[in-house]
């Protein structure tokens, strides 16, 4: 890898960490956001869920956009308009007895400026390194990045709120600021086509890409949604479960939520290392991650043990480690440069739904049962097993 374009890497790396810092680093301060403003857990679960959702909707034209005017364009901006978000949640929080609508709103342009700036990585990545050995690698390090800062969330949000709660929202525009700066003077943007065609015309080469490659993309755009949405689901629950049954909050809490966190991190990183370009590879790496996953919310459907909870959160985090990456080289050595933006951008929109239904979800089943909600589970990281198995046939020619 040329020395030069490992600080594009090391620039573009910075985003993922810190729009997920942007939305991980609130997860251990829910309970305490919830007395703070005396809402309900659905209610402080829409803190997360509302910044997915507007991400959602948008990142799709976010792609686009950046296939055709540039990627840099579009993320810079996207940065600035993420940090603004963050301030005004901050502001709120201190500055208003009723905060919650404005925190939202606050989240809602977070959000926006989410859409505009994670997803659009993936496919500068591809654009940056011409060997696929060096995409895949490129990949690995910005699911690590991402990965690490889902480690390191729980951990400087509990520090962050213990100087004052809503510390978390005026931390985040200062690391969207590193990035920005980042961006600005180590990042290359490669050039974008002199005459980008025409909207109608680049619709119909997407429907013809879904035409020929749907039945891979769209099974490798659900797997990520179960990704996230176990993901997020599970450390919601687990966050509530260690300050209300176990009286573990603050640090110490941040510390127990980062474990399983550390082990997706890890694993995320050895696989983009060893995949390389060899798509069967892939797809039997992120079958093997999905199993693990299964098998590790299966056992804890039985019992309320928290050391058993923690062993196989930790199996988990190892699984969705090695599914991560597998999937992130798939879709962006998959698709050609002129459309890969939007492709990927719809990617990373499923991962999106998975982070926004999970806290909501988990909320409410936590209310049946501790048996029905891993039951439910596991019987979606299942369905990811059998997608995979069934419907992702990659050759090496693809």
């Amino acid at each position: 890898m040329d020395d030069k374009k490992t600080w594009d890497l090391v620039s573009l790396a910075s985003i993922p960490l810190v729009m997920t810092l942007g939305n991980s680093m609130l997860i251990p301060v829910l309970p305490t956001i919830e007395k703070e403003l005396n809402i309900s857990s659905l209610q402080v679960s829409m803190i997360i869920t509302v910044y997915s959702v507007v991400a959602i909707i948008l990142i799709p034209i976010a792609g686009y956009l950046s296939d055709q005017y540039g990627r840099k364009l579009i993320i810079i901006p996207s940065l600035t308009l993420a940090a603004i978000g963050g301030l005004i949640s901050g502001w709120a929080s201190w500055q208003i007895d009723d905060a919650y609508g404005i925190i939202i709103i606050g989240r809602l342009l977070q959000g926006i400026g989410a859409a505009g700036a994670a997803p659009i990585v993936m496919p500068l990545v591809g654009d940056i390194f011409t060997d696929e050995k060096d995409v895949s690698n490129g990949l690995g390090v910005i699911e690590t990045s991402n990965t690490f800062g889902k480690v390191l969330s729980p951990i400087l949000g509990a520090v962050l709120a213990a100087v004052v709660w809503y510390m978390p929202f005026f931390a985040f525009p200062v690391f969207c600021l590193v990035s920005i700066v980042m961006m600005i003077f180590l990042v290359k943007n490669p050039p974008v086509s002199s005459k980008p065609p025409k909207l109608n015309v680049f619709i119909r080469s997407i429907k013809n890409i879904f035409k020929n490659e749907g039945r891979w993309l769209y099974s490798v755009f659900v797997i990520g949604c179960i990704c996230m949405f176990v993901l997020f689901g599970v450390l919601f629950y687990l966050s509530t479960m260690l300050e209300e049954r176990h009286n573990i909050d603050g640090i110490k809490k941040g510390i127990i939520l980062a474990i399983p966190l550390a082990a997706l991190c890890l694993s995320s990183y050895v696989t983009g290392k060893t995949i390389g370009k060899e798509k069967m590879k892939m797809k039997i790496v992120t079958v093997v991650g999905l199993v693990i996953l299964t098998i590790a919310n299966f056992s804890v459907a039985f019992t309320k043990d928290i050391y058993v909870l923690l062993t196989a959160m930790f199996a988990s985090g190892v699984g969705i480690g090695f599914a991560l990456p597998s999937l992130d080289a798939l879709v962006t050595e998959g698709i050609a440069k002129e459309e890969r933006g939007t492709i990927t951008s719809i990617y990373s929109s499923m991962r999106f739904v998975g982070v926004a239904l999970g806290p909501p979800v988990v909320a409410i089943l936590m209310k049946a049962s501790h048996f029905t909600l891993f039951a439910v589970v596991t019987f979606v990281s299942l369905v990811s097993v059998f997608i995979t198995m069934k419907f992702i046939k990659p050759t090496e020619d693809d």
